[in-house]
């Protein structure tokens, strides 16, 4: 049966997990010590390894042969652990369980002792979600709880969380993860894999992620599924419906040229095409971004991480911009995103935002 590569290469000890060295040295020191606290916090983005870094802890302070502040995942502990029927390790979706009632149950059930371990260990995924009662019970089992009870609440909107909350928990901030990380963690998954891929994909498919290792991974999941083990740039922009660099740095030089036949030209394929405006219009934003860096950047291509080849077309195409141009231009389009959202006619609106930088650039000229 045929298993999700997210799934499959979910880490199972802290030696796994990329992007979040911070976290995982702090952690391992806590057990290395046995200094371990009843109540921790993990925030940050989608997919950069909260809920993954909570099971492992919980795994790692009841192991009974921790390795390097790991669980072993070989003593009879850390396989009672990994049955989906273990009692000592309780997930808990705040956002389909968020009332007081769920929450009063908990504080009921923290009573008793662990079965095979030595921590019960408490997973409140979306914390956030829980009302305002729910926050409360939770504060006062916070406040006191029985010493082999740890808690660890994961939140992707660590703001929506209480005063009286967070000042009882250890806070651990999940970074986004690192283009160059992903990269080489999909290099080495794909090796695995036997699937071919170029290095241009690979940084297409890791820029999609936007730092996100989880939906790297399913990104990879659906290429591999529709190229049958041989994966090339144009397919993953047909895939995720990117337009490749060439077509937004002629969209760029036309509006720098005041060429408002071309511009139009090419969205309208765009369109055509089935691309999403939205999408078009963060991209020709991004592209401009990229011209500027380019531009006025010593170390351009260690910000940019292109390919040279992709690389030189931007240094190349720079060359006829001004600095103050390229940030007017960006100024435009970052202002249209947000209205996207809700605009009847997209393409109008981005081709008003073309005709806007040629006009203005007119003016100023």
């Amino acid at each position: 049966m045929y298993q999700a590569l997210y799934r499959k290469y979910r880490p199972k000890s802290f030696d796994q997990i990329v992007g979040q060295d911070h976290i995982v040295q702090t952690l391992r020191n806590q057990i290395k010590k046995g200094q371990i606290s009843h109540a921790y916090l993990f925030t940050g983005t989608r997919g950069t390894g909260k809920t993954t870094t909570a099971k492992i802890f919980a795994k790692a302070i009841n192991c009974l042969n921790p390795q390097n502040g790991s669980p072993c995942c070989e003593c009879s502990v850390c396989k009672a652990l990994s049955e989906e029927n273990n009692v000592d390790i309780i997930e808990i979706d705040a956002a389909s369980n968020n009332r007081v009632d769920e929450i009063r149950d908990i504080r009921e059930k923290v009573k008793y002792l662990p079965v095979n371990a030595k921590y019960k260990v408490y997973i409140v995924d979306e914390v956030h979600m829980l009302t305002e009662s729910a926050f409360n019970a939770l504060l006062k089992t916070l406040e006191e709880p029985p010493s082999h009870i740890v808690f660890i609440l994961a939140t992707t909107e660590v703001h929506k969380l209480p005063a009286t909350i967070l000042s009882r928990c250890m806070r651990f901030d999940f970074h986004l993860i690192n283009e160059e990380v992903l990269i080489n963690q999909l290099k080495q998954i794909f090796k695995n894999e036997n699937i071919n891929c170029d290095e241009d994909s690979y940084r297409l498919i890791a820029k999609a992620a936007e730092g996100s290792d989880r939906d790297m991974l399913s990104i990879a999941d659906c290429l591999v599924a529709y190229s049958q083990g041989n994966i090339t740039s144009e397919l993953v922009m047909r895939v995720l419906g990117n337009t490749n660099h060439d077509t937004y740095l002629k969209i760029c030089k036309s509006i720098h040229d005041k060429d408002v036949s071309t511009a139009f030209t090419i969205l309208d394929e765009a369109q055509k095409s089935g691309k999403n405006m939205s999408v078009i219009a963060k991209d020709i934003t991004n592209c401009f971004r990229n011209l500027l860096v380019a531009l006025t950047c010593e170390n351009a291509n260690k910000i940019l991480s292109f390919t040279n080849e992709t690389f030189n077309k931007y240094k190349e195409s720079a060359k006829i911009f001004e600095t103050q141009e390229l940030m007017e231009y960006m100024k435009v389009f970052s202002q249209i995103e947000a209205e996207l959202k809700y605009a009847i006619s997209p393409k109008t609106l981005i081709e008003t935002a073309v005709v806007s930088c040629m006009t203005d650039a007119q003016k100023k000229n």
